[in-house]
């Protein structure tokens, strides 16, 4: 199963799902990211963030949802803030679709410190949804209750 994670700019919140969903995902699973408006680069803050997690950087690039046009995803989980303004990319036709709203810790104006305890929170919210993804019993749901699900989980 790939599960595309996309936010508008492709340096942060995406990427750090993509990563920890590669982190915890069993054979057979995949996560990657995209952005409706790619800044071309990672933010060193998520890099930084997720080595202190003990979390593979190897691989990750800020890229456009063309490079998946020829792969579709299964699913497509779009992570950008909603309450902030921003508006949720276009994403892909057929796949089941979710909405996991994550605030942008790179964004945060404030001390190192604070930056950094916004990171860890932001990746212990996505750690947890990506647990309880990963439990879901896929071969019981249906498409519209899979999308319920993942709406469900993306309030956690």
């Amino acid at each position: 199963m790939k599960v595309l994670f996309m936010c508008t700019h492709n340096r942060c919140r995406s990427i750090l799902s993509e990563a920890m969903f590669n982190h915890f995902a069993p054979e057979g699973f995949e996560a990657v990211s995209s952005g409706s408006q790619p800044s071309g680069q990672v933010s060193p803050l998520t890099l930084e963030a997720l080595n202190r997690a003990g979390i593979t950087t190897k691989g990750l690039y800020s890229k456009s949802s063309d490079v998946f046009a020829d792969l579709p995803p299964d699913i497509v989980i779009t992570v950008c803030d909603r309450a902030a303004g921003e508006a949720c990319p276009v994403y892909f036709g057929p796949a089941i679709k979710a909405h996991w709203g994550l605030e942008d810790p790179s964004a945060l104006q404030a001390s190192d410190d604070e930056v950094k305890k916004a990171f860890e929170s932001t990746l212990k919210i996505i750690e947890r949804r990506v647990h309880a993804f990963l439990a879901l019993p896929f071969k019981q749901l249906n498409p519209d209750e899979l999308k319920a699900a993942l709406a469900d989980i993306g309030r956690l």
